[in-house]
């Protein structure tokens, strides 16, 4: 029923069980500072615990166990010897006996020296914590008052000074309301500012209300110091003197790891952008500096395995994104053909397919133009919280490890600061990598991650065995095998026109307009939309998904709530956009709508001068006008045609050109215009048949 050691709780005081004797217990009282042991009977115990007087509680003293005092501190040698010192009274099964327990002691006491006093402290320690050798430990723990606020008096606490003259402040309640006006207005923000600089400040305001107090005897900077430790927890200055945008991102504890949210390969893809830390030339002049160039990265979280990338200068968009994402769901063999890598197969790089989720930033991947990822493919779609990097701590450590293969030995590559040392050159001015050698770089990167890349610190799951070899590669194949949540298989072809952004189509006799520029097909042309007609009823809010590199051809969605779409290609008014892309018609585009505004601007003020002139022109005809009210309105109006005669035969005899007589010049080289010899056809061409060539459509 009860057991040695077991604390028990009764009216209030808490007794622990010594030793049993016969139908006794031995206990004593855990919280007096006086008394030694004493028995009582079990059936009592029994009684009181039938009637909720008696309970067992918690050992206040059960972190005794967990101590262990190094060898030869001093911590052990108090302790080794104040057990040598009650070692036979602990030891004799009559310890609870005052006689026996007395004669003990006395003995004790005769042969070592020691006082009485001192071996029944010990004795009621030893029998209050547990009757174990570390009850006998001393509390130093408990010295000092370590982080306790000590009592103020008239005089300076503290070391007296050596040096510095003055016996220096008292740190009454008053300083210590002006140390926290300092602390929470100076030192508690994140703007960075320094304890001496709170100090400072302090000693302003302390000035002010004591202006005849001596430099010296001002609170230092020490006690300012001391008093911020004390008050302010470490956890609680390092909140207040970060943002908390850098707070959640790099200061605060990490509790779970990536690999903690995955089932296997493919079961999510992390997606992020960054600027590379180097400038490129152009591929066609190399003497052209053309920037820094736009890297995106996806990774698989289970094997770190680079699933695809793109290397360009498009901003970080969706626009971007696709063709990262593009990449990664796709067979990337002829893409490293494409850039020299004969060699590399499908069992060198095998993710292709869907994945189960995407994390991506908010606005790359956020909005209408993923819902057919999510609707077609059931690809679900994680956007990271703003400003929070770490949330993506698999891509986002991915692009340190890329740029270090090539940072050391390119040139061009950024420098912390553009200044130029002595004899040095502008980094910006010594790039000679072109794009595509980059790109380059970057596949032959990308392999050499997936296959050789150790992973020093991936944290292991409990069934992955000891000789696996920590290659994303190999976690790749192993995974495959032993894990669920692998890729699913899908259409090359839906996928990229599933990833290919979507924008509003409009829809006019002239074709189907995107950006401003008109395509067809001949789906649309029997649909009859093109038709010019009033009956004809032409559909609204159409979408269609278009390549940014390329504005020959959109695909149109003509359903809504479907994935059928028709492939349109440029109409002959939208010609000029032949072999562009859609980046060229934007700009194209805008330079035109500039152009267009400056001419209206033009053809306004034009259009003003030509109505005042139109005006005043007509203001002087009437000014001139005779008066006709001696001919009746009927004479007038007979007199027309008379009038209008004789008006045609003053307008004959005017010449509007009669050409001036020049010198002799070389006469003309005649063509013959039928037989004879003709090398080339100076006939004007016949559009007839390409005018009429769609009557039958």
């Amino acid at each position: 029923m009860f057991r040695i050691n077991e604390v028990l709780k009764y009216e209030d005081q808490k007794y622990r069980v010594l030793e049993f004797v016969g139908n006794q217990i031995v206990w004593i009282n855990i919280e007096k500072s006086s008394g030694m042991p004493s028995t009582v009977l079990v059936n009592e115990l029994l009684e009181l615990i039938d009637s909720e007087a008696l309970s067992r509680v918690a050992d206040p003293f059960e972190e005794l166990a967990f101590m262990a005092p190094e060898q030869g501190s001093v911590l052990q040698k108090k302790r080794d010897k104040n057990y040598e010192l009650i070692k036979p009274i602990v030891e004799n099964s009559k310890f609870y006996l005052p006689k026996v327990r007395s004669a003990l002691i006395q003995e004790i006491v005769s042969k070592t020296g020691t006082i009485k006093k001192t071996m029944y402290h010990l004795l009621r320690r030893y029998w209050q914590r547990g009757q174990t050798p570390n009850a006998l430990l001393p509390d130093y723990k408990n010295s000092g008052g370590k982080g306790k606020k000590r009592k103020v008096s008239d005089k300076k606490l503290g070391r007296p000074r050596k040096y510095m003259p003055g016996v220096g402040g008292v740190v009454d309640k008053h300083v210590e309301r002006l140390f926290r006006i300092a602390i929470d207005r100076y030192l508690l923000k994140d703007s960075g500012v320094s304890l001496p600089y709170a100090h400072r400040k302090f000693a302003g305001m302390y000035k002010n209300y004591f202006p005849e107090v001596l430099e010296s005897e001002i609170p230092t900077k020490r006690q300012l110091q001391y008093f911020y430790k004390r008050e302010y927890s470490q956890v609680e200055r390092l909140k207040k003197r970060t943002s908390t945008i850098e707070y959640t991102k790099d200061v605060r504890p990490l509790k779970g790891t990536a690999n903690s949210n995955v089932l296997g390969p493919g079961s999510r893809f992390e997606i992020d952008a960054t600027i590379a830390d180097i400038y490129l030339v152009s591929d066609n002049d190399r003497g052209n500096i053309v920037g820094r160039p736009v890297i995106y990265m996806v990774i698989d979280v289970f094997s770190r395995m680079v699933a695809g990338f793109y290397v360009g200068f498009e901003s970080p968009s969706y626009a971007a994104a696709m063709q990262a994402l593009a990449t990664a769901m796709t067979d990337k063999v002829q893409l490293c053909k494409q850039y020299g890598f004969e060699d590399v197969t499908y069992e060198d790089w095998p993710i292709v397919g869907v994945p189960n989720a995407i994390l991506a930033d908010r606005g790359e991947l956020l909005g209408h133009q993923v819902e057919s990822l999510e609707r077609s493919f059931s690809i679900r779609i994680e956007n990271a919280p703003p400003f929070r990097g770490d949330a993506k701590g698999i891509v986002e450590r991915s692009f340190k490890t890329i740029q270090a293969d090539f940072k050391p030995f390119a040139p061009g590559v950024v420098e912390k600061t553009l200044i130029k040392k002595r004899g040095g050159k502008d980094y910006r001015l010594v790039a000679k990598l072109p794009v595509s050698e980059f790109k380059k770089i970057i596949l032959s990167s990308s392999l050499y991650h997936n296959k050789f890349h150790l992973l020093r610190k991936y944290d292991r799951d409990v069934d992955m065995p000891a000789d696996l070899e920590m290659t994303p590669l190999s976690l790749w194949n192993w995974g495959i095998q032993n894990r669920t949540g692998r890729l699913r298989a899908a259409s090359e072809e839906a996928l990229r026109i599933s990833l290919l952004p979507r924008a509003k189509a409009t829809v006019s006799e002239l074709g189907i307009s995107v950006f401003g520029v008109y395509y067809t097909s001949s789906e649309i042309m029997k649909s009859g939309w093109l038709h010019r007609s009033k009956d004809i009823r032409r559909p609204v809010g159409l979408q269609a998904a278009y390549d940014p590199a390329s504005a020959d051809h959109i695909y149109l969605f003509p359903y809504k709530g479907k994935n059928d779409y028709w492939v349109c290609t440029l109409t002959d008014r939208s010609r000029e956009f032949q072999g562009s892309s859609f980046w060229d018609v934007w700009q194209v585009k805008d330079a035109q709508k500039k152009s267009k505004a400056k001419t209206k601007l033009k053809a306004e003020e034009q259009k003003r001068l030509h109505e005042e002139f139109v005006a005043k022109t007509i203001k002087e005809a009437e000014r001139k006008f005779p008066d006709t009210s001696h001919i009746s309105n009927a004479e007038r109006i007979r007199g027309i045609q008379g009038n209008k005669a004789q008006e045609k035969e003053s307008e004959r005899g005017i010449t509007f050109y009669k050409p001036e007589k020049t010198g002799k010049g070389e006469p003309a080289k005649v063509l013959p215009l039928n037989g004879g010899p003709q090398e080339e056809d100076y006939s004007y061409p016949d559009y007839t048949e390409e005018l009429f060539d769609d009557e039958d459509i």
